[in-house]
């Protein structure tokens, strides 16, 4: 039931529990990403210096690929049927998974936090406009319901969950077709059209940005909503929902966004500033609590998923506790989190910016491990040998260790983020590799995302299809 705290945690689910159909994840991947944040990449994309149909391109391709990689992870999650991060022992071992576990949870962490102090601005952006407050109370209240009603998802678990997340689908589906609607009268399609197109380095750029503002972001736990599914369900279904339900709401949310900033470089500015805030001015004083409902359900939705995630993360970390323990755990970072962001912080962007970037080359590192990993497998997981180290899995594979230690330290050296003061020491390698140093004309390309992506995937290929053989025949 939805109103029971879940047990379940890292153990293997019980066959008498799995149950649904690939058609359910859906859901929550649709109401995870519906978020109206997703207008904001518009602005967020156009600052990379390309055009309107490039950045349609990269957009969809950046999107639909990086969730095609959660719709493959969650094929672990049918197979194995416990959290990403137990089943991503296989191929790090039981204890050499801890490094994937820590990065895991610090970009969950990481996410749930952003998500809830975007909701928390954009509640007092709108109640400011119509009068009715805005300042610091209205923020601190705000803040207090909406990390409480994230914890009381993390803490609950699974069931409570994908309830609200069916209720978030409906709601927001709805009123955002309103919302769009209602802003399309500020699309200028001259003004549009007339954006100059970018060259390579801008283009990879922009591509990057979306691979690890979505799906990269997502990997991590792209098996915990998929474990709770009976081994026999299609595999085809289970890639194909998870990709569909996450992939639709950005792809529609980016172009509109992108029709909205491309059409006056002001509301791009400040979208890129405050992208609730700047969407709201855009509205109707009658639309206006509507729209703080879609801010709401949206952020809170992909904000439930993250905390669920974090505390699986946490445990799997090896903290002696149950899961809802963990949950809560996490859900005071995540206001400590916020309350920086909303009170303290100058500007939204530039550490967004840094964060998807310095965690997206190590996460897309493993991610690349796990991939390879799973497409070298024929079999179920040995469940009972995912927690002993003892087991087939080993206590350490060192090659997937090395591999995302290499893909990192490669990976930091081709990306930049010129809006994090703190992170300038980045980008270290484009000078020795002939790309123009960190001022030249790549810096902004980010490879380094996707060399540790491809060194992690056929590094597995190469050093571990021999082992995965091994284990099976185990």
């Amino acid at each position: 039931m939805a109103t029971t705290v879940e047990t379940n945690a890292l153990n293997v689910i019980d066959e008498s529990e799995r149950h649904g159909r690939p058609r359910d994840l859906f859901w929550p991947w649709f109401a995870a990403n519906v978020s109206v944040l997703g207008l904001g990449y518009g602005a967020y994309l156009l600052a990379f210096g390309v055009s309107f149909w490039q950045a349609v391109m990269v957009g969809t391709i950046g999107i639909v690929a990086s969730f095609l990689a959660c719709g493959f992870i969650s094929l672990a999650g049918r197979r194995g049927s416990a959290p990403t991060m137990v089943l991503s022992r296989a191929a790090f071992g039981v204890d050499g998974n801890r490094l994937p576990s820590l990065l895991s949870w610090i970009l969950t962490v990481g996410w749930e936090t952003v998500l809830v102090a975007l909701a928390t601005l954009a509640t007092a952006t709108v109640l400011g406009t119509l009068g009715w407050g805005g300042g610091t109370v209205t923020q601190v209240v705000t803040l207090a319901v909406v990390a409480l009603v994230v914890v009381a998802a993390g803490v609950f678990g699974f069931q409570l969950v994908m309830r609200l997340q069916r209720v978030i689908t409906v709601l927001t589906a709805v009123l955002t077709v309103i919302y769009v609607v209602l802003v399309a009268g500020h699309v200028d399609w001259a003004t549009v059209a007339a954006i100059p197109p970018g060259q390579a380095p801008q283009v990879i750029g922009g591509l990057v940005f979306m691979m690890t503002g979505f799906g990269l972001g997502w990997v991590n736990m792209a098996a915990d909503y998929s474990r709770y599914l009976p081994r026999t369900a299609s595999g085809p279904g289970v890639v194909g929902w998870t990709t569909f339900g996450a992939s639709l709401p950005p792809v529609l949310l980016l172009i509109a966004g992108l029709l909205l900033a491309g059409s006056d470089p002001a509301l791009a500015d400040a979208i890129g500033a405050d992208p609730i805030g700047a969407l709201a001015v855009l509205l109707p004083e009658w639309f206006l609590i509507p729209f703080m409902v879609v801010a709401l359900a949206g952020l809170i939705g992909g904000a439930a998923l993250d905390i669920y995630s974090s505390g699986l993360a946490l445990l799997s970390l090896g903290l002696p506790a149950p899961r809802w323990v963990a949950a809560a755990i996490d859900g005071v970072l995540m206001v400590l989190g916020a309350t920086y962001v909303v009170f303290v912080a100058d500007d939204f962007f530039g550490p967004f910016q840094g964060f998807l970037i310095t965690l997206g080359v190590p996460i897309a590192a493993w991610c690349g491990v796990l991939l390879a990993d799973i497409a070298l497998r024929r079999r179920d997981y040995a469940d009972a040998e995912l927690a002993d180290r003892r087991g087939r899995y080993g206590s350490v594979r060192w090659s997937a260790v090395l591999l995302v230690v290499a893909g990192t330290a490669i990976g930091w050296g081709l990306v930049t983020n010129t809006y994090a003061g703190w992170l300038s020491w980045q980008g270290y390698l484009l000078g020795p590799l002939g790309l123009g140093g960190r001022d030249g004309q790549w810096a902004g390309a980010n490879l380094g995302v996707l060399v540790a992506l491809a060194l992690g995937l056929l590094g597995t290929f190469v050093l571990s299809a021999r082992a995965v053989r091994r284990q099976e025949a185990a």
